[in-house]
């Protein structure tokens, strides 16, 4: 947490277009931008509205009333907490981390998932729909500092849907994304050689 100050963006013009711009996109989930450069990526909401902390509890939890098995380890997501929580498959590691989560409950997606892919160094490119809106914004914005996506990527079986990192550090803790859940970057860092391809992963 110490770190928090360190990772504010050093290119805070493009990231507050892209959150301002991103009301525009209503209900409609965000997309996320796949490896291979397939997809879009989800952008979230401008901070100034609709914002709150988390005023619920922060505690550590056991596994089993979510999980049969930790086999390949397990995520726990919990919405209402705004928290992650990961397990090892020997249950020999516990984290627990802040994240942001959707903004709305429409936005929000629950139930039973599992890590189809890893990725290192998330690129991002914005939908056809966003650059007619924002014709200034790029056509593509390489890993990096200002990078929506953070600095490490975990993809989820359901289309669109990652936990990630973010440069942004103002959205940890907050509804304030349109689907993804996202952590500070050395969150993702840690979680991202901790967990596997297939490790199971419980939205709540």
């Amino acid at each position: 947490m110490s770190k928090k100050s360190q990772n504010l963006p050093t290119r805070r013009g493009f990231l507050g277009g892209v959150a301002a711009g991103a009301v525009a996109l209503g209900s409609t989930p965000a997309l996320a931008q796949s490896v291979n450069g397939a997809g879009t990526t989800e952008v979230e909401r401008d901070l100034s509205k609709s914002v709150r902390h988390n005023i619920s509890s922060f505690r550590s939890l056991e596994w089993q009333p979510y999980f049969s098995n930790l086999k390949g380890g397990a995520i726990l997501v919990d919405i209402t907490s705004r928290a992650l929580h990961y397990w090892s498959e020997d249950q020999g590691i516990y984290k627990l981390y802040p994240t942001s989560v959707p903004l709305t409950d429409d936005l929000t997606r629950k139930g039973r998932t599992e890590v189809v892919l890893k990725d290192p160094n998330p690129d991002w490119r914005p939908t056809p729909s966003m650059r007619e809106r924002n014709p200034e914004w790029p056509e593509y914005m390489p890993p990096g500092p200002g990078n929506p996506l953070g600095t490490r990527a975990l993809h989820l079986s359901w289309t669109y849907y990652r936990i990630h990192g973010t440069h942004d550090t103002r959205k940890i803790g907050r509804r304030s994304s349109n689907g993804c859940i996202g952590l500070y970057n050395e969150h993702i860092e840690e979680l991202y050689e901790l967990a596997n391809v297939g490790t199971q992963v419980l939205l709540i």
